[in-house]
């Protein structure tokens, strides 16, 4: 008869297995990809090192489990900021704003999430969510275009467009946080809004 585990061994897994990516997590806010070897997760979660296993069969699983943990967190906070005016031109912009201030809060993590070097598996999990943030844009703007309040163009290429440019061009700010040379910018969410709703054709538009 197959071994099965009783819900207090089950629970007990599942702690650890949350430890190892809260450790994860603070990790990767405070040194990169870079930080999150397994010795120093375990260390960090005070699990031995071996263990770590019994829960990521291998340091690349780890990093995509991270990775997807930290942003969905990033999608669901942009997604509820757009989903918030009434008005979808509003909504874009609050989306933009909000990518472009939590980056720019927690830059090193900000610059691990979008840009740092990483193995294939989490390159692909990038592109995953990229979709992500894409369709929270498109969503708003289909409606903006739908009820006259944005010019006629294709939701997803204006969306995939707008993720990519304001990617873009935290990249470079945030690139100063993994060698200590970091300066936030305090206007560039407000030059960013600015670009996006000139961008999607509303008239005049150099503030939100």
């Amino acid at each position: 008869m197959p071994y099965r585990r009783t819900p207090a061994v089950q629970a007990r897994m599942d702690g650890r297995r949350d430890a190892l990516l809260d450790a994860a997590r603070a990790l990767l806010a405070d040194e990169g990809y870079a930080g999150c070897t397994v010795a120093a997760v375990a260390a960090r979660a005070r699990i031995a090192t071996g263990s770590v296993y019994r829960h990521f069969p291998s340091k690349s699983v780890l990093a995509v489990e991270l990775f997807r943990s930290v942003v969905t967190a990033e999608v669901d906070a942009v997604s509820a900021a757009a989903r918030r005016p009434a008005d979808p031109v509003a909504g874009v912009a609050a989306a933009a704003e909000t990518f472009a201030r939590r980056a720019l809060r927690r830059p090193r993590l900000a610059y691990a999430l979008l840009a740092e070097p990483v193995d294939t598996a989490v390159e692909a999990e990038r592109l995953v969510f990229r979709r992500a943030f894409r369709d929270v844009f498109a969503d708003r703007i289909a409606e903006g275009t739908a009820s006259g309040r944005l010019p006629r163009q294709d939701p997803q290429l204006t969306a995939a467009a707008l993720v990519g440019a304001c990617a873009e061009a935290l990249i470079g700010p945030l690139s100063g946080a993994a060698d200590g040379s970091y300066t936030p910018g305090a206007h560039t969410p407000d030059h960013l809004v600015a670009f996006t709703l000139r961008a999607l054709g509303v008239p005049h538009a150099d503030h939100p």
